[in-house]
C-alpha cells in the first residue's frame, strides 16, 4: 500500500476536508499568490529564493499593517543582489532573515495561518509572473501538511541571519 511506503512524517488529509488549487504562468499564478496572502488572518511564513516582486512584497507589507505577523526567509546570495524585495520588507520592519548555509536556499513556499500552504516553482519575481512557465499550488485547510512546511521553515529560519533595516 502507498501509505506504508511514506515516511512517518508524511500524513494524509482527507480530500473532503482540504482544497487544492493550481495556477500557471502565463496565467493567474501571481493573482493566486496575492489572494492567498490577502486571506491571511494571523501569520505568514515565507521561504523565498529570488524575491523581486513588488506586488508580493507590497501585499506582505499590507498584511503586517492589518495585524498579520509576517516573517520572510530568503536565500542569502539572492537577497544581496541589486534589488531584492527582502530589503524593502526589512525596511518596513517585517522580520527578515537570510540563509546562506546551502549552495542555494531554493524553497518557494508560504505557510498561512497554520493551515494553508502555497508552493510551486513560482519565484516571487516579475519574471516568474510575466516571462516564465511556472506553477503555483495552494492547499487550504491542511494543518498536517502546513505543520510539515512550518517545521522546515522554522529550521531554515533558525539557521538564518537577521537582515536589519537600512534606515
Amino acid at each position: 500500500m502507498l501509505a506504508a511506503a511514506l515516511p512517518a512524517s508524511a500524513q494524509f488529509v482527507p480530500a473532503s476536508q482540504s482544497s487544492v488549487v493550481a495556477a500557471f504562468t502565463p496565467g493567474h499564478a501571481l493573482s493566486m499568490v496575492l489572494d492567498t496572502i490577502r486571506s491571511a488572518r494571523s501569520t505568514i511564513f515565507v521561504a523565498a529564493y529570488s524575491f523581486t516582486s513588488k506586488p508580493v512584497a507590497t501585499a506582505l507589507r499590507d498584511a503586517t499593517r492589518r495585524g498579520v505577523k509576517v516573517f520572510v526567509l530568503a536565500d542569502a546570495t539572492e537577497a544581496g543582489k541589486g534589488y531584492s524585495a527582502v530589503r524593502f520588507l526589512a525596511n518596513e520592519r517585517v522580520p527578515v532573515r537570510t540563509n546562506g548555509r546551502y549552495a542555494i536556499q531554493h524553497n518557494k513556499f508560504m505557510v498561512i495561518d497554520g493551515h494553508t500552504v502555497q508552493t510551486g516553482s513560482f519565484n516571487y519575481t516579475s519574471s516568474a509572473a510575466e516571462r516564465n512557465a511556472e506553477n503555483v499550488l495552494v492547499v487550504r485547510n491542511a494543518p498536517a501538511l502546513a505543520a510539515q512546511y512550518d517545521a522546515e521553515w522554522r529550521r531554515l529560519w533558525n539557521e538564518g541571519t537577521e537582515l536589519t533595516p537600512s534606515y
